[in-house]
């Protein structure tokens, strides 16, 4: 049992260590670094405990777009959402108005915006694409760009 935790202990210590190390790269002031001004699209997200990969089939209908204000809007399928972000020890989001119309049975807006809930870590994911974390590292959503919003 002992052995067991302490694995467990180890593994979250190493994803603690990668989280940590992907909010320092999302600090960069390179231009290249920049989030803001782009319209970034939902591609997939990774639930890492199940080892799942879901790809996202319209990911032009899940966007953000940050602004240098700390602002951001977006759409969620066929909703509206706007709110706020902090990069002050994390990357943090928290959502504002929004519509909250039925955009079908198929749809992955409920999911989308409760993932965006659980975000405390983002930053550039390598290849001109963004990332958000939960937690441990334990929900990765990635994003593409989009081109300039």
């Amino acid at each position: 049992m002992y052995i067991r935790t302490y694995k467990y202990s180890i593994l979250l210590l190493v994803l603690l260590a990668a989280l940590f190390t992907l909010v320092a790269c999302s600090s960069g002031d390179d231009e290249t670094d920049s989030i803001t001004d782009k319209e970034w699209q939902w591609e997939l997200v990774k639930d890492q405990p199940a080892g799942e990969t879901t790809t996202i089939p319209d990911p032009e209908n899940y966007t953000l777009i940050f602004r240098d204000d700390d602002t951001f809007s977006g759409k969620a399928d066929c909703n509206e959402i706007s709110g706020t972000y902090s990069q002050e020890g994390g990357f943090f989001l928290t959502l504002g108005p929004s519509t909250m119309a039925f955009c079908g049975e198929e749809s992955l807006d409920q999911l989308y915006l409760e993932l965006l809930n659980g975000v405390v870590a983002g930053g550039p994911a390598g290849d001109g694409r963004f990332a958000l974390e939960w937690a441990a590292g334990e929900k990765r959503m990635e994003f593409r760009d989009g081109g300039a919003a």
